[in-house]
């Protein structure tokens, strides 16, 4: 009995919402009636009733999205004063309403749309039609620079939340009108705005073709931040690798734009994502196009460096003093020795306290408000380990390795990269706990072969330097001259048959 009340409940809410879309009624009761059960319990919703001439109408807008000041003086003030009956309605509010974004609808789901995005709707009544007024407006985050992406050279303007803001910083930045934005709703209850942009002729039609496709497969309830999309989208989610670049900044989205690839703006979330990307395109920042290009290519090369640290400074560390004490020069040896004199724990088990250790503390200092979050990681981060090695638990030697292991993880400019180097240091220390320095060699294989086999929307993930393209590596390892980026880089592949299909069949679920 439970199951078939669910299920006739389930069929009324989809009857309820089917209904949505059948035309509006003449009469003005029966769609006040209709509005009014639907947005019952909804105090916010309001229905303002007045007369046109001898004629009924109402108002329909929600408190707090629409601009309160244009209904008042543009709309009920000339609406409410005339006195002669209209013939063409349309035509009479377009010559009476002095507002440039006016249109007409026919059905109850449009009208939903319209007023769950704050532009209210008038309902006449004898007329079979709605009319949408587009006089939305909220409260929007003023433009400031981004806090995640910082920068000593370049603009110090930021995305906001605002996607229409998001879009004209986009504008202001590249003029030509062959920049294209297609719009689509995501989202059962949420229907999240998201906006595709592209340069027409600079990128790919079938990347355009693939990104549209996967984003119509997504079927959930609400959308709420980008993740929320990227997760989705992306080739192999099971890849502790970001296949999507994110950005707050309107620069480094015009500059991708150029190079033919696509961009995602999701209205409510300040970063939009990148696609197709590369895996060394991660560790680009916008500093190193503003400098001069030996300056570039130092501070990248730097970059690359430290990746290395970064993972494998650890476990290279355990390997050696665990198997091949015979590779550390005697007086090191000695050191080493010395320090950890009286130490309880192998070197795997200290590099595991020391790591988790350092991780809660980064983690504490991002979560704790701004003014003492940087105190307390610092401060805890150098208490915490000098006492651990007073006490006996961990060796000097190895404070420091972890020590500039976790500077070295900062050198990367983006977050999402960062946290999978992150993840990926602890299975390389368990391996090299186990297995020494073949373990380390294994690891770094199989780390190969991964990114070897991945794919952001059928680009390579280790292009342009696995596909061989010789005038793409001058922005790799390297930043070659502006005046020798010529060529722009080639940002198709093929698409991973495994996670997209061409036929977008409906899911079993969907059927139902």
């Amino acid at each position: 009995m439970t199951f078939i009340k669910k299920q006739i409940h389930r069929k009324v809410k989809v009857k309820k919402r089917l209904s949505q879309a059948i035309p509006l009624s003449n009469k003005l009761k029966n769609n006040i009636d209709y509005f009014s059960s639907l947005y019952k319990d909804s105090s916010d919703v309001i229905f303002r009733s007045f007369t046109i001439g001898n004629t009924e109408a109402v108002i329909i807008y929600i408190e707090g999205l629409s601009d309160l000041q244009k209904l008042d003086e543009l709309v009920l003030e000339n609406l409410m004063n005339q006195n002669s009956e209209m013939a063409d309605v349309f035509e009479s509010l377009k010559n009476n309403i002095p507002i440039s974004k006016l249109k007409k609808v026919h059905t109850y789901k449009a009208c939903i749309d319209s007023i769950s995005i704050g532009n209210p709707i008038i309902l006449i009544d004898g007329q079979i039609d709605a009319y949408v007024l587009g006089i939305e407006k909220y409260e929007t985050r003023q433009i400031e620079e981004p806090s995640a992406e910082t920068g000593i050279r370049g603009p110090r303007e930021g995305f906001t939340e605002s996607i229409n803001i998001n879009t004209a910083l986009i504008r202001r930045i590249i003029k030509d009108p062959a920049l294209k934005m297609k719009s689509v709703n995501i989202g059962k209850y949420t229907k999240t705005r998201v906006i595709i942009a592209y340069i027409e002729g600079l990128v790919d039609n079938t990347l355009i073709k693939e990104i549209e496709n996967r984003l119509k497969r997504i079927k959930v309830d609400g959308i709420l931040e980008g993740g929320y999309i990227e997760q989705f989208i992306e080739d192999n989610p099971y890849s502790p690798f970001p296949q999507v670049l994110y950005s707050e900044r309107p620069d480094v989205i015009s500059a991708n734009l150029l190079e033919g690839r696509a961009a995602i703006l999701i209205d409510g979330s300040p970063l939009a994502l990148i696609a197709p990307v590369s895996f060394f395109s991660l560790f680009q920042s916008q500093e190193d196009y503003y400098e001069r290009f030996l300056i570039g290519t130092l501070i990248r090369i730097l970059r690359y460096v430290f990746l290395g640290v970064a993972i494998y400074f650890p476990s290279i560390y355990v390997a050696v003093t665990t198997f091949h004490q015979e590779m550390i020069p005697m007086d090191l040896m000695l050191s080493i020795a010395s320090s950890r004199e009286g130490i309880p724990f192998p070197a795997i088990v200290e590099a595991f306290i020391m790591e988790l250790a350092f991780e809660a503390l980064r983690e504490a200092g991002l979560r704790l408000p701004r003014q003492i979050g940087s105190a307390v990681s610092i401060a805890g981060a150098l208490v915490i380990g000098q006492a651990a090695v007073q006490a006996g638990i961990v060796s000097a030697p190895m404070l420091i390795v972890v020590s500039i292991t976790g500077i070295s993880s900062f050198l990367v400019p983006r977050y999402s990269i960062g946290l999978a180097i992150r993840l990926l240091r602890f299975p390389n220390i368990f391996i090299a706990g186990f297995l020494g320095l073949i373990g380390v060699m294994l690891s770094f294989i199989i780390l190969i072969i991964h990114l070897s086999k991945l794919r952001s929307f059928g680009l390579p993930y280790l292009s342009p330097i696995v596909t061989l393209q010789k005038n793409a590596t001058r922005d790799t390892l390297f930043r070659y001259p502006l005046w020798k980026f010529n060529l722009r880089p080639h940002l198709t592949g093929q698409f991973n048959p495994k996670r997209q299909k061409d036929n977008l069949k409906p899911s079993k679920r969907e059927k139902q």
